[in-house]
C-alpha cells in the first residue's frame, strides 16, 4: 500500500523550508503542518496535490469531524479541527502560487478548509485558565524533600520558576552566569537561553517571599562554592543516570550538563504537586499566578508596565489578553463588591484604564 507520494514529498519539503526560512516559524509549527498534511494525504490515499479538488477538502472535513481521539476515545475537539484545517488552508493557499500548481489550483480553493463560523467561535473561545494560587505553590515548595542533591535541585527549580516567571525551556538552558544574586535579576540572553521568539529579557526577582528567594540563593551558592562550578555551567543540571548493582538504570547525583528538553522539568513539577496532595500545574501556569499577583499589587500604569515587561512582554495588552483573565471566583467577588454607593474608581485604576485605552487606539491606528 502506498505510504507516500514522491511529488508531494518534494513540494512539502519546499513548504517546510518556506515556513522556517521565510516565515520564521519554529519546529513545533512545522511539525503541526506536517502532521496535518499527513492526515490529509492518508485520507486521499496519497493522491498527487496537483489532482486536488475542493470536494476532497469538503469530504475530508466531514470525515475529520467524526474521527475519535486516541487517548479519550471521543470525537476530536473543535479546537483540534480548527488547528488541522487552518494548517491545510495555509498550505494550499501557498501551493496555489507555486510553479506547476498555478494552472491547477486557485487561491480560493484553500477556503474550502474553513470550518463553520459557529465551530470557529467554539474553537477559539477564551476559557478560564487553571493556575495555582501563590499559597498553593509555597505549600508545594515547603513540603519538597531536600535530603539529596537532586531533591535540592528540584525544590530550587520550582522556587526559581515562581521567583522569575521564566518559561521551562528557558530555565532548562540557563547557566549560572545568567543569575545575578546581588542585583536580584536574571539575564535571559537569547544567545544562550532558549527564550520565546529568541527574545533577550532582563527579569528582576518578583516579590513572592523572602523564603523563595533564599532557596534560590542557597542553590546558586551551593553550585558555585561547594561544587565549584563556573559561569558556563548549567543552573539546573541534568540527573546523572548509571547502571546500578541491580543492573537497572538509577539516578546518581547531578551531571554537569543541561537537560536537552524541558520535559524533565514538567515531570519534577508533576511529582511535586502530587506529593503535596494538589492537582498538577505545569511550569507555565506560574506565569498566570504572577500576572494575577501583579493585577492586585500594581496601582499605576508604570507599575503594571514594569511587571509586564519583567515577564518578557513588550506590550501590556499581551499580559492582559494572554494571562490577565479574571478568575470566575474573583469576578464574582469584584462584582458583588461594586455596590451603588461607589461613585468612582481609585486614581490608579483610572489612570491604568486611560493608558490602556490610549494603547488600543494607537494599535488600531497602526493596523
Amino acid at each position: 500500500m502506498t505510504k507516500h507520494n514522491p511529488s508531494n514529498e518534494r513540494i512539502k519539503r519546499e513548504y517546510f523550508i518556506y515556513l522556517k526560512a521565510a516565515n520564521g516559524r519554529n519546529e513545533a509549527t512545522v511539525d503541526a503542518a506536517a502532521a496535518a498534511l499527513r492526515r490529509f494525504e492518508e485520507y486521499t490515499k496519497f493522491r498527487d496535490f496537483k489532482q486536488f479538488h475542493t470536494n476532497q477538502a469538503i469530504a475530508f472535513k466531514n470525515q475529520l469531524s467524526e474521527q475519535k481521539a486516541q487517548r479519550s476515545g471521543e470525537t476530536l475537539s473543535k479546537a483540534t479541527l480548527h488547528s488541522i484545517l487552518a494548517s491545510l488552508k495555509k498550505f494550499f493557499f501557498w501551493l496555489a502560487g507555486q510553479p506547476g500548481y498555478k494552472s491547477r489550483l486557485k487561491y480560493s480553493d484553500a477556503d474550502y478548509f474553513n470550518i463553520s463560523t459557529k465551530d470557529a467561535r467554539i474553537a477559539t473561545a477564551q476559557r478560564e485558565q487553571k493556575f495555582p494560587t501563590l499559597e498553593q505553590i509555597k505549600h508545594v515548595i515547603s513540603v519538597m524533600p531536600v535530603g539529596t542533591e537532586i531533591e535540592r535541585r528540584d525544590r530550587a527549580l520550582v522556587a526559581f520558576t515562581l521567583l522569575t516567571g521564566a518559561r521551562d525551556s528557558a530555565i532548562a538552558s540557563m547557566m549560572l552566569k545568567h543569575v545575578d544574586l546581588e542585583a536580584g535579576k536574571v539575564f535571559q540572553d537569547a544567545r544562550d537561553v532558549k527564550t520565546k521568539n529568541s527574545k533577550t529579557i532582563t527579569t528582576f526577582f518578583f516579590s513572592v517571599g523572602d523564603e523563595i528567594r533564599a532557596i534560590v540563593t542557597e542553590w546558586v551558592q551551593f553550585l558555585r562554592n561547594e561544587r565549584l562550578w563556573g559561569n558556563n555551567d548549567p543552573l539546573f543540571p541534568a540527573t546523572r543516570i548509571i547502571v546500578g548493582q541491580t543492573r537497572h538504570f538509577e539516578a546518581d547525583g547531578l551531571e554537569r550538563k543541561h537537560w536537552s528538553t524541558a520535559t524533565p522539568i514538567r515531570q519534577i513539577f508533576r511529582k511535586a504537586f502530587s506529593c503535596a496532595g494538589l492537582p498538577y500545574f505545569n511550569p507555565h501556569s506560574f506565569r498566570n499566578t504572577i500576572v494575577q499577583l501583579g493585577e492586585r499589587r500594581c496601582q499605576t500604569p508604570e507599575e503594571f508596565k514594569s511587571w509586564s515587561q519583567n515577564l518578557g512582554h513588550e506590550k501590556v495588552l499581551t499580559t492582559l489578553t494572554s494571562y490577565g483573565e479574571v478568575s470566575i471566583a474573583r469576578q464574582g467577588e469584584l462584582i458583588r463588591g461594586l455596590g451603588p454607593s461607589q461613585a468612582g474608581s481609585p486614581a490608579g485604576v483610572s489612570d491604568l484604564a486611560k493608558a490602556l485605552a490610549q494603547e488600543m487606539k494607537r494599535l488600531d491606528g497602526q493596523s
